[in-house]
């Protein structure tokens, strides 16, 4: 009981020396929920439209684990846009903190160079609402603590907040490029996004600091390559780092995809995020769907002290496929 209070203690105090510099929820399987990592994504996939889905559980081991849930569709059009919505609800466990936020996307797809024009830059752009709500009831602070008798709800406490619960405007822009070239082995993507642009105010969080009381704008730089070994085989090695604020994250990971058929693709990896975990991968592609799951394995101190705080996740996407689908759709689209 005892060594669970002071490992919860510790997890809680290390969040909140973290909550002025990062406060955006992040995943695995970044591709399956794309419009997240990068607006400029939207539209890029190897059919008419598509639906995804995200659900991510994690730190079961501290009570009530956090769960986070992401939803998103888009789709191209005939006249060089892109349009897309994703929502994402992330619900932090006995903390008593929700996140929601919800946008469309927009992106230009018409900018392309090169020999047959199979060299593309995407340009987009992405607005809408960001919601945080706190249970002020739910949350045990320092001074509730007493080294003799241990917790007491009903002593008091100098924390407070602002307000306890806020929804702001929250804007986005992102550029994606892209080799579609169908005679080369090795196809390289990367992109480049921006998050919070606009500074929205964090009311929640009572500061004089102007700094200090708006969201921490995030940027995340992204890439990798399609090496094609044989037909119908290919690898993908990738990379992303994401910077909210002081808070700082890279991922790194390969995966292997092989075309067992015209219907069904299988695929399987890993990942590892620095100084937090590593996550193997598996994933099935059968005609129109898309599953993919993936496990994290905590590598960092919580994870030393206690047991069964890794994370899972389960993906599931639904495309339109196109019905002339060349190799140079499968290049494009990433499924990392």
């Amino acid at each position: 009981m005892k060594r669970a209070a002071f490992i919860t203690v510790c997890i809680l105090s290390t969040v909140m020396q973290q909550l002025s510099a990062q406060t955006d929820p992040h995943f695995t399987q970044n591709y399956t929920y794309p419009m997240y990592i990068n607006p400029a994504m939207v539209g890029q996939s190897d059919g008419d439209y598509r639906a995804s889905a995200i659900y991510r559980s994690q730190w079961s081991a501290m009570g009530n684990p956090y769960r986070t849930t992401g939803l998103s569709a888009d789709a191209s059009t005939s006249n060089n846009l892109a349009l897309g919505v994703n929502i994402l609800n992330q619900s932090a466990g006995d903390a008593g903190y929700n996140y929601f936020n919800a946008y469309a996307s927009i992106a230009y797809t018409g900018v392309t160079f090169g020999k047959n024009d199979n060299h593309h830059l995407i340009f987009a752009m992405q607005a809408g609402i960001l919601n945080r709500h706190v249970d002020q009831s739910r949350f045990k602070w320092g001074e509730q603590w007493n080294p003799i008798t241990g917790y007491n709800a009903t002593n008091a406490s100098s924390e407070s907040f602002n307000k306890t619960s806020a929804t702001t405007l929250d804007m986005g822009t992102g550029a994606l490029y892209y080799d579609g070239s169908s005679d080369k082995k090795c196809n390289i993507f990367g992109g480049v996004s921006f998050y919070h642009i606009n500074k929205p105010a964090d009311p929640i969080v009572s500061t004089q600091s102007t700094e200090l009381n708006t969201i921490p704008m995030r940027y995340t730089i992204h890439g990798g390559t399609s090496i094609r070994l044989v037909e119908g085989t290919s690898i993908i090695p990738h990379i992303l780092y994401n910077q909210q604020g002081n808070a700082k994250e890279l991922i790194v990971g390969i995966y292997g995809q092989k075309m067992v058929n015209e219907e069904t693709t299988i695929m399987a990896g890993g990942y590892y995020r620095n100084k937090d975990a590593v996550a193997p991968y598996i994933g099935v592609d059968y005609k129109s769907f898309l599953v993919g799951l993936s496990y994290d394995i905590n590598t960092s101190k919580p994870g030393a002290m206690t047991r069964s705080v890794n994370s899972f996740e389960l993906t599931f996407s639904y495309i339109m496929r196109k019905e002339n689908k060349g190799i140079v759709d499968f290049l494009h689209c990433p499924r990392l």
